[in-house]
């Protein structure tokens, strides 16, 4: 059998691709054993990965929860869904926000549900024009979980948040683009290079100073404009200790271009 996700590192790229194409790439138990086992390398001191790519296989990116996996019938007990988002979606949503690394989502297509909010939870989102977005949730009588709800109103407002997320209507890339829901949107044939391209870029940069970025990015929704200045300064110290600072003015000052080592 193959493996549910695909795992690839070339050069200090490591790049998962969702691989149930059958199933639109749709999580079930294995599939969040295999995604905290590929976190828990990643996330290895000595992991020599730069930059995560994070992609899906065939026509989805991801369908969310398989629903095969936990059918629901009249005469059975109701799965606790809240124990499996305790389990597996919510720590795996914290640990991409955590990763001291950049993460690009490559969106292919379809990214629904749960699937739609791992999408949102990385760090930069490029999708092809074919692809699209839809919090399938209320169809259901649920929730949007996966950090949904506090993505949603973060990036595209209360009202659209709640149009999204009540309505359940499925809304294109270029839109979610023109929302501010992602980065950017290409043609379907340059996803893969584009994404690629990026990627590049991003691990040949100080990739320590980008997730400090990140972390004070990603803080600031909590934070007071006085907290938010006091972890600026905070971090802002950790980085001017660090090499790539001084291979970054080395190089300026030598009119060169930097090599980072992202330490």
């Amino acid at each position: 059998m193959s493996e549910s996700i695909l795992f690839d590192l070339t050069g200090n790229v490591a790049t998962l691709t969702f691989n149930r194409p059958d199933k639109l790439n749709s999580f079930n138990v294995a599939m969040h054993q295999r995604m905290s086992a590929l976190l828990d390398e990643l996330e290895k001191p000595d992991s020599s990965a730069r930059v995560l790519v994070i992609t899906g296989s065939g026509r989805a990116f991801c369908a969310g929860q398989d629903l095969s996996d936990r059918h629901v019938s009249a005469n059975a007990e109701a799965p606790d869904l809240g124990e499996s988002l305790e389990q597996w979606y919510n720590p795996m949503i914290a640990r991409l926000k955590a990763l001291p690394l950049p993460v690009v989502c490559a969106v292919n297509g379809v990214a629904a549900g749960a699937g739609a909010n791992i999408a949102l939870a990385c760090d930069l989102v490029m999708a092809a024009r074919s692809a699209s977005f839809v919090q399938a949730f209320c169809r259901l009588g649920l929730v949007p979980d996966s950090g949904g709800t506090w993505h949603l109103p973060r990036a595209v407002g209360t009202p659209r948040a709640m149009g999204l997320a009540m309505l359940g209507d499925k809304i294109s890339a270029e839109q979610a683009a023109s929302w501010g829901m992602i980065w950017q949107v290409v043609n379907d044939d340059a996803l893969s290079e584009s994404v690629r391209t990026l990627a590049e870029h991003l691990a040949r940069q100080p990739t320590s100073g980008l997730a400090k970025i990140k972390h004070a990015i990603y803080a600031s929704a909590n934070h007071t404009l006085e907290e938010q200045m006091a972890l600026e300064c905070s971090l802002q110290r950790e980085a001017g200790k660090s090499s790539d600072y001084r291979e970054g003015v080395a190089a300026f000052m030598e009119k060169r271009s930097p090599n980072f080592s992202g330490k």
